[in-house]
């Protein structure tokens, strides 16, 4: 780590960040959200010409107002709030927490919501539990199925990292539970884990070094896939990496945009362009996006238009993050 201090006090491990680090920290959960609300008016519909430049004029599936933000946002808010409570979501009391957030969000705030995901709430809910019968519904539909890895974890999971920035092994734990809640497939959760990794990284030294890093939190037998994803995203256009409702294009997508980008703006916009499902692929980028280049790099523009369920606007978004990065969660016992 280049900057910001580990200091050991007794069995646990306190993160000090500096100013740098708390303005990346800051722009996670606000990255995402502008990623989803410049790709909702796109949602599904013909992809954007290269010479286009894609705007928050909302529309979209909700139809949204301009500048609203759809479910990816929505439900990494509910994972939000819990972070900045509890700290580590791994117990099953914070689990329980985010599952009964997303069943309050599925009655009351949801605009959108994924065929995956609405099954799972709805078995969920006629259960009457939360955490632990949310995860056995979300594997009951893959016993059903066999197809449990779409990208409706990964577009929520970037504030996962918050936590845990002192932990990585702790992080991929928790990116896993979290994911699991509603995506039972392994593919799901080793996105969720890339993803989180390369989130963490970026807020504390400013690279995008954490996203391979993550290979080596992942089992054995899945790297060698992961890495050639990751390099056939790295060597290929974004626009090859659509359609992406599944988790594996999705992330290819939102990596092939940054890695074929310079700044924040320039990486969400590509993200947009490539197409599909618009709002999750940007929201995804936009996460990292905004934890490498920080609150700082987001356009005014952006943050003055920026708003969504339950009322929150950029500085709220802002400030759900900055209290899940620290003080508490920059613990690990």
């Amino acid at each position: 780590m280049t900057d910001g201090t580990i200091e050991a006090a007794g069995t646990s491990v306190l993160l000090m960040l500096n100013n740098d680090q708390r303005d990346r920290a800051a722009g996670v959960l606000l990255g995402a959200a502008c990623g989803d609300a410049l790709g909702v008016p796109y949602e599904f519909a013909e992809p954007l010409p290269g010479t286009a430049v894609p705007e928050m004029v909302g529309g979209g599936l909700g139809p949204y107002a301009p500048g609203e933000y759809s479910d990816d946002t929505q439900m990494q808010v509910c994972v939000a709030e819990v972070a900045a409570t509890a700290g580590d979501l791994r117990s099953e009391e914070a689990l329980d927490g985010i599952a009964e957030r997303f069943l309050r969000w599925s009655l009351e705030g949801a605009s959108d919501v994924g065929l995956q995901t609405s099954g799972v709430l709805a078995a969920t809910a006629r259960a009457g539990g939360l955490a632990r019968s949310m995860r056995e519904a979300s594997a009951d539909l893959h016993r059903k199925t066999g197809r449990t890895a779409g990208n409706g974890s990964l577009m929520r999971t970037g504030i996962v990292a918050l936590p845990y920035l002192a932990d990585p092994v702790g992080m991929a734990e928790a990116a896993r539970l979290v994911s699991s809640l509603t995506h039972f497939d392994d593919l799901a959760g080793d996105a969720c884990v890339l993803w989180c990794s390369g989130v963490r990284r970026a807020v504390l030294d400013a690279t995008f070094d954490g996203v391979r890093e993550g290979l080596d939190l992942l089992p054995a037998e899945r790297r060698h896939h992961w890495a050639a994803w990751l390099r056939d995203a790295e060597t290929g256009p974004p626009g090859r990496f659509s359609p992406n409702g599944f988790v594996v294009p999705a992330l290819q997508a939102a990596w092939s945009a940054i890695t074929h980008t310079a700044n924040l703006s320039d990486g969400l916009v590509a993200a947009v362009r490539v197409g599909n499902d618009t709002d999750t692929v940007a929201a995804i980028a936009g996460a990292l996006l905004g934890a490498r280049y920080g609150l700082s790099a987001v356009p005014d523009e952006w943050r003055a238009r920026v708003h969504g369920w339950p009322g929150l606007r950029a500085d709220d978004l802002v400030s759900l993050a900055r209290r899940a990065a620290e003080p508490t969660a920059g613990r690990v016992r």
